[in-house]
């Protein structure tokens, strides 16, 4: 652990570790598998890569796009670390030299595709060279119950086939139980050490409106986010097009971004949008996972995602410098029916349709919400507690609610009673004591509580059940048909030692409008001249050496050193991010320019 910490002060600059990271790390180090979900901005990459220049041999971290693979070796590169990626975009002559460095033990981390890894004898190649560990990114694409599941990712079980001794961290921002089981067994772990951290972005505030007037509630939205990087994700290439257009017209540097663009009008906006030549991308879904921009300070979702893991994947990319950031999220029954449709005509499994419909269901309960959102998503992750957040809007402007513990013991008991095997909407008949003959087929019509809120309509049992699941009272298990289960919180409930507050139900169209307040960013005690020397400087070494500005040196760092105006070295190196390395490499170049402007 003391090397650990000594190359995380030296090298990255930092000084002490955030959350689990040295808990992962020294896990890691030991050569134990180890299963991370980390929310986007939590400090992933430092679990594999500081592990990689404590242990002997190459380090083989597994990602599934070509940017972000680039964007990490680039970061590496800037901190003298060896470091490069393999991948379709190279010439034969860096492959060779890569190959070459591989057999010549001068690498460290070598970022490569699932698809590159696996091709040809390459595993077999890796076998007579002295591989330190495997990190996989993004594993929850090995799982059929992931919100991004793709095959050729299954096929890396060969890893342990192949490596048995050898560690895999498998790393991922969002990933539900039943998706947390499915990678430990596709990737055949062996009894992996699994680290969950807090789902919870304090910074971020999240806010959801009705879809109506969309660009309209987005030039509202961006009167107090002047200036600032953000995303619009949008369904559709055509969307992504118009509101791009929309927003360039009131006078905002946007651009659109979709798969129909050319390889090099994506790199185009992509490269311009790091540069912070561009404000606003209007992307389709495609557009994020490559990026490690940290200045981003919104991102609005046009329509409604998909399920809850992109939609909180998506809203991660904002404020991953730590500073405050807003997300925006419009829904619509129609992106529910669109995204249905999708999913129903699509030519995946029909256990994949089933499990993709459910989580669907789960997302558009999210945007209907009347309790806090922020507890919904922690409760959906395995994360469960009951207090409010005060960074969602539904705690910002609470609904008007009464004690419906009543609701929740009756709910509760049935759930219990029929031995956890009821769906959201089978509950429902059982509480309304139905006739139907699902019910009586399975001896539900036998049990105690059947029929026991029959005065209570199906639409209010509804909204008062997924509030319960909201909060983390019951939970779906989406791997045994979406049936409901008790959780830790269940029994207090039924015990009477707790008070359940819900709202009443509101159908869409009698529900008052409500007003978020606007968010605003604390610059705190920055010198605003020198900042923008600094930025200036940073753009500048960044275009030299074809990097995204932030490889240089990132928005928090700028920020820090403009407000406490270092005047040495010893000073310098206290800013979060600046290790010896860029020390030596930048460090004369910042104190003359806070000499001047400071």
């Amino acid at each position: 652990m003391q090397e650990s910490l000594q190359i995380l002060n030296d090298i990255f600059g930092y000084s002490s570790f955030r959350d689990r990271q040295g808990d992962i790390i020294q896990s890691v180090v030991d050569g134990n598998d180890n299963l991370v979900i980390m929310p986007t901005g939590g400090g992933k990459s430092l679990c594999y890569q500081i592990p990689a220049l404590v242990r002997d041999g190459l380090a083989i971290v597994v990602s599934p796009l070509i940017a972000l693979m680039n964007d990490q070796v680039a970061a590496l590169k800037q901190l003298d670390i060896a470091a490069d990626a393999l991948h379709s975009n190279i010439d034969e002559e860096t492959k060779r030299r890569i190959h070459s460095d591989i057999a010549e033990g001068k690498l460290k981390m070598l970022y490569i595709s699932p698809e590159g890894l696996l091709a040809g004898r390459f595993l077999e190649y890796l076998k007579n060279n002295n591989v330190s560990l495997f990190a996989i990114d993004e594993a929850h694409c090995v799982s059929v119950w992931g919100n991004d599941f793709r095959p050729e990712y299954v096929k890396l079980s060969r890893l342990k086939d192949t490596f048995p001794d050898i560690p895999i961290v498998a790393l991922t921002a969002t990933a539900d139980h039943a998706t947390q089981s499915d990678i430990i067994t596709q990737l055949k772990l062996n009894e992996p050490k699994q680290f969950l951290s807090s789902f919870e972005r304090t910074n971020i505030k999240t806010v959801v409106n009705s879809g109506l007037k969309r660009i309209q509630q987005i030039s509202n939205f961006l009167l107090s986010h002047q200036g600032e990087a953000g995303i619009v994700y949008c369904l559709s290439r055509k969307s992504t097009e118009k509101v791009a257009n929309d927003l360039r017209a009131q006078g905002y540097k946007a651009r659109a971004y979709h798969a129909r663009l050319s390889a090099d009008e994506r790199e185009e906006v992509q490269h311009e949008f790091q540069a912070d030549e561009i404000q606003i991308v209007c992307a389709t879904i495609a557009f994020g996972m490559g990026i490690d921009k940290p200045n981003i300070r919104w991102v609005i979702h046009y329509n409604m995602p998909k399920n809850i893991e992109s939609y909180y994947q998506e809203i991660g990319r904002g404020g991953r410098d730590g500073k405050p950031a807003e997300s925006l999220l419009f829904h619509s029954w129609g992106d529910y029916v669109s995204l249905k449709r999708f999913i129903d005509e699509g030519e995946a499994t029909e256990q994949f349709k089933i499990v993709q419909s459910a989580k669907l269901e789960r997302m558009w309960e999210f945007a209907t919400a009347a309790s806090c959102r922020t507890n919904l998503v922690l409760s959906y992750f395995g994360e469960y507690r009951n207090t409010k957040c005060d960074h969602c809007d539904n705690c910002l402007n609470p609904p008007e609610l009464f004690d419906g513990t009543k609701y929740v013991q009756m709910a509760l008991s049935a759930v219990i009673r029929s031995q956890e095997s009821v769906s959201l909407n089978l509950l429902i008949d059982v509480l309304r004591g139905s006739n139907r003959t699902e019910v009586r087929d399975l001896g539900l019509d036998k049990i105690k509580t059947f029929g026991i809120g029959r005065d209570v309509p199906f639409l209010d049992w509804k909204h008062y059940v997924t509030q319960m699941i909201n909060q983390g009272l019951v939970s779906i298990d989406f791997t045994d048909r979406s049936k409901l289960k008790s959780t830790p919180l269940s029994n207090p409930i039924l015990k009477g030692e707790s008070t359940i507050m819900l709202s009443k139900f509101i159908p869409n169209d009698k529900k008052p409008k409500v007003k978020v307040p606007k968010l605003s960013i604390d610059v705190g005690n920055a010198d605003q001249d020198l900042l923008a020397a600094l930025k200036a400087w940073r753009l500048g070494l960044a275009k030299s050496q074809k990097v995204p500005a932030y490889v240089i040196m990132n928005n928090k760092a700028l920020d820090q050193i403009s407000s406490v105006l270092p005047s040495n070295s010893s000073e310098l190196l206290v800013v979060d991010g600046v290790g010896r390395v860029k020390l030596m490499k930048y460090g004369d170049a910042i104190l003359k320019i806070v000499k001047e402007y400071g």
